[in-house]
């Protein structure tokens, strides 16, 4: 039984198995494997799913790494669950991207979907009610497992109850999409936690206001906005359940400056920026790194790069656009289509502009983070420009990274822009035209006014780094109420 539990889809470790039958692990980093670095490894514990086959077939021949216990879920169960629920619907509604005319659509085969949802969070919620010691402390990450906190309070009332969600909430408005019961119970889920954690008070009190006033079947909430208090929070009372109150917190991730520095300037990353540095030339670069994800507006910003070049053709041959677009959920069809699409525009735009010595876009489809993190160094301009997105760590990333220092074009719907606003060229994601400007007023910015707004954008990108933050959730979660 042990007394500090991290609960999330994904873990710290995952395994291939070789050709030969050979299970090989490897390690993954991040803000929770740092923070739970801090805490004693005999009195701590990580739950996870088992993603693939290594997975599984280290799960069945009882191969576990200390500290990590894997859960070997009914792969159509997980399927159903993470792609059917978790990305094609929580995602979506999080992110407001639902094309309204088509999509969503709450049918049989949803109602399917979301019973395995359900018992793959019942699945964790077991699994941490099993493991905890009395009064433990136990942390649960993003909307894979929303349902988790009301499943373990259930099971485990003696515990204390964290969840923290990476992504923006849904607003009240969009929520009213789902049906009633559906809505009920994420919201009550969530609500089984004695804490609620987001990266920024715009996300929390979306959560708030989705259980404002509520009165439905299974209970009543209010929120509470006590003035004065570094939190917030919803009161509520259940049928049959008693009273009780939820704080809701925030916490803005940032990043750790010198794992980030020393991982930019490793021998690799030099080589790969010496090899752009050929490419681009003398030229200034506009840098993205990105998902190839329908929230980060890839394709607006190839767009604002178009009209940039169009409405200022002074810079045509003097600036390079290297994009980085990692793909991401291939296997959902509507991912396939936008990543093809950002190929397609980047080529249309070198077609348009490019010479036999200017390739005005050099975009890498691919997971590599080398070539990004050389990106990062090479900067001038860094481009980010998401419709809605939870923090986005890479607009606090660059800036941290920056050889020269770099003019950041940041839109409003990042998580990122209330910290970084007053020293960020701030844009509407959906106005085309202002963020060419941007771009055009960042590449136009004197040197020594780039380097000084970087120094400031780096200090607050480096305020809360990852362990930094796990800790101060986990030390508001044992204070007492």
């Amino acid at each position: 039984m042990v007394s500090v539990l991290v609960a999330s889809n994904r873990g710290p470790v995952s395994y291939t198995l070789g050709d030969d039958g050979a299970l090989s692990a490897r390690r993954g980093g991040g803000g929770l494997v740092s923070g739970l670095s801090a805490v004693d490894a005999q009195d701590s514990l990580w739950v996870c799913a088992a993603l693939g086959d290594g997975d599984r077939e280290a799960v069945r021949r009882g191969v576990a790494e200390p500290g990590v216990r894997m859960l070997d879920i009914d792969p159509e169960v997980y399927a159903d669950a993470y792609n059917g629920i978790a990305n094609s619907v929580l995602w979506f509604l999080h992110h407001h991207l639902y094309d309204i005319p088509r999509e969503p659509v709450f049918d049989a085969a949803f109602r399917r979907r979301w019973e395995s949802y359900r018992a793959y969070n019942r699945a964790f919620a077991e699994a941490l009610a099993a493991a905890a010691a009395e009064g433990a402390a136990v942390l649960v990450q993003d909307y894979h497992l929303a349902l988790v906190p009301g499943m373990l309070r259930e099971l485990r009332p003696d515990l204390r109850i964290g969840h923290f969600t990476h992504t923006p909430w849904v607003s009240s408005e969009y929520l009213r999409m789902v049906p009633d019961d559906i809505a009920e119970e994420l919201l009550w889920g969530m609500l089984g936690a004695d804490e609620l954690g987001f990266h920024t008070w715009a996300w929390a009190s979306s959560f708030i206001g989705c259980c404002s006033q509520r009165d439905d079947s299974t209970g009543t909430a209010r929120g509470v906005w006590p003035s004065g208090d570094p939190w917030r929070g919803v009161e509520w009372r259940r049928h049959g359940a008693g009273k009780g109150r939820t704080r809701v917190r925030v916490h803005a991730l940032g990043v750790d400056g010198d794992d980030l520095r020393a991982l930019a300037h490793r021998p690799q990353v030099d080589d790969r920026l010496a090899r752009l540095r050929e490419e681009v030339g003398d030229r200034k670069t506009i840098v993205r790194v990105d998902r190839t994800e329908l929230s980060k507006n890839i394709l607006r910003g190839l767009l604002a790069y178009r009209e940039l070049l169009t409405t200022h053709p002074e810079w045509r041959d003097r600036v390079v656009h290297l994009a980085s677009a990692y793909p991401s959920r291939q296997d959902l069809e509507s991912y396939r289509s936008y990543t093809d699409s950002v190929r397609t525009l980047a080529e249309e735009i070198n077609a348009e502009f490019g010479t036999a010595d200017w390739q005005p876009v050099l975009v890498s489809v691919q997971d590599d983070f080398v070539r990004s993190l050389a990106a990062y160094r090479l900067a001038d301009v860094a481009l980010v420009n998401p419709v809605r997105d939870g923090m986005n760590l890479v607009a606090k990333e660059i800036p941290v990274v920056s050889d020269e220092g770099c003019a950041l074009v940041l839109s409003t719907g990042a998580g990122a822009y209330r910290e970084l606003r007053e020293d960020a060229l701030t844009v509407d994601p959906y106005d085309v035209s202002a963020t060419a400007e941007a771009l055009h007023t960042g590449l136009s910015m004197p040197r020594a006014e780039r380097a000084e707004r970087t120094k400031r954008l780096a200090a607050a990108a480096t305020a809360l780094p990852p362990q930094r933050w796990f800790l101060d959730q986990l030390d508001a979660l044992r204070r007492p109420s």
